[in-house]
């Protein structure tokens, strides 16, 4: 292990800079664990990179009664197909890791449902599923990439009190991830406010800036400070900057092209589903079809509150998120640039004969709005792994949560995106995994016939 040469950087003079960076700073900390929670021995390891076309079926066991919960290992996990026949075989490993490969290649796995069963008779002594039934889980394989599943040990409780958990346990994941999709959320909506483009290629902005972090993070050697491991944070920091220029790029090759030689708006959206399929098409043979996890994957021991687990990577996307929303939309307020931007978005030929300089006002949308949706990927990266398609997946929610809260207004599409978020992650409870995106559809259709100009949006008359 080497350490990386740190460069010198300049003093910032504004305030939104130094916040990230200090925030950032602290990603390491949490990251590697540090804090009462922490435990000697590894737990939750990934397992190996892998270049092959195959599903696999993951998870992580261990016991809750313990504090920090420990690894449960040499736990037999059995697959079943949808006829009851054995397709795969495992065995939880020294930090509770299972890891089965589903026979055939990932194209003749999808739309097939699999049976993932647990051996009860395999768990050390002591060790109990903490809902005794529990002892078999059916998926669906809707996507090519790796299944995650869990069989929660520990103590045994009522029903009732078991749905109150998993329904803050839920809530709690739920938040995570609203908040990133606000953010994802925002940048689309800025871009529409300016530019009226629907831009389908939105997604795509959201893989680039995770893949960019993986880049970072996959070079040899790890960079630290005051012997503190931040790949990860630098990663993030150049994932922002690297998205920040791809979006003034597409603004200035192609965008800006486009607006002046007079190009409608759905010839530009026509055109924006194609640079989808495009950039898409350049991810996958770059990086490949495989699910991919950053270096620091391995997650810190969580911390208890109450009967709910709240690990130390939920914390700080929470708090580096809702901070960074905060920043830019009291900057879309309180700055000179940010008033611009709202005469902009109101009319732009008016603002132009105001003496606002239009195309240098759009390039910084685009440039911020495209920074939000990398670190958006990032952040979606840390918590759950990622491949080429993860914004292309999320893409439908964020045009969901920006028309439910409003289109083209800042707060419209962060409150859309909490709602949609929260409702996905809680509905669960209720409706099968599978079917959440469906249900969050649902509510957006129920309030757009009730409230048509969306939660925050204003009325207005056409004609």
């Amino acid at each position: 292990m080497h350490h990386r040469p740190r460069s010198h950087v300049h003093r910032q003079r504004f305030p939104l800079t130094a916040v990230l960076l200090v925030l950032m700073a602290v990603t390491a900390t949490l990251l590697t664990g540090a804090g009462p929670a922490a435990a000697a021995g590894p737990a939750c390891v990934k397992p190996a990179p892998r270049t092959d076309d195959t599903i696999h079926i993951q998870g992580c066991l261990s016991d809750t009664r313990k504090k920090p919960p420990a690894p449960v290992p040499d736990v037999k996990i059995n697959v079943e197909d949808s006829t009851g026949k054995v397709v795969g075989k495992g065995t939880s490993n020294a930090s509770g890791v299972f890891d089965v490969a589903l026979p055939g290649s990932s194209i003749d796995n999808l739309g097939k449902t699999f049976t993932i069963r647990i051996d009860k008779a395999s768990l050390p002594e002591g060790a109990a599923l903490r809902n005794p039934k529990q002892v078999a889980l059916k998926v669906s394989l809707k996507l090519d990439s790796d299944v995650f599943v869990a069989f929660p040990i520990g103590k045994e409780t009522s029903t009732e009190t078991g749905v109150a958990v998993q329904a803050l346990q839920l809530a709690v994941g739920g938040l995570v991830f609203a908040l990133l999709l606000a953010m994802a959320s925002l940048g689309l909506s800025m871009i529409f406010g300016t530019t009226g483009l629907t831009n389908f290629a939105h997604g795509e902005l959201v893989t680039f800036g995770a893949l960019v972090a993986y880049g970072v993070d996959a070079l040899p050697g790890t960079i630290s400070v005051a012997g503190v491991n931040v790949t990860v944070a630098v990663a993030i920091a150049v994932a922002v900057v690297v998205s920040g220029v791809f979006g003034w790029v597409n603004d200035v090759a192609l965008w800006r092209p486009l607006r002046r030689h007079g190009t409608g708006l759905v010839a530009m959206m026509v055109v924006s589903i194609g640079l989808s399929i495009l950039l898409r098409s350049v991810f996958q043979y770059f990086a490949g079809a495989g699910t991919h996890q950053y270096s620091q994957f391995s997650s810190p021991k969580p911390y208890h509150w109450g009967s709910v687990l709240v690990t130390p990577k939920d914390i700080f996307v929470v708090l580096f998120s809702a901070t960074v929303l905060l920043l830019v939309t009291v900057a879309l307020q309180r700055t000179k640039l940010g008033k611009a931007t709202r005469a902009v978005a109101d009319n732009t030929a008016l603002s132009a004969a105001s003496g606002i300089n239009v195309d240098r006002v759009i390039s910084v949308v685009w440039i911020v709005g495209t920074a939000l949706a990398g670190l958006s990927g990032v952040l979606l990266g840390m918590t759950q792994g990622f491949d080429y398609q993860v914004g292309f997946k999320l893409l439908l929610l964020m045009f969901a949560a920006t028309v439910l809260g409003g289109l083209g207004t800042a707060w419209g599409a962060i409150v859309g995106a909490l709602v949609i978020g929260l409702f996905v992650e809680v509905s669960t409870l209720i409706v099968p995994a599978e079917l959440k995106f469906v249900g969050a559809l649902v509510v957006l259709i129920i309030v757009l016939l009730i409230r048509p100009q969306g939660l925050l949006g204003r009325a207005q008359r056409v004609g």
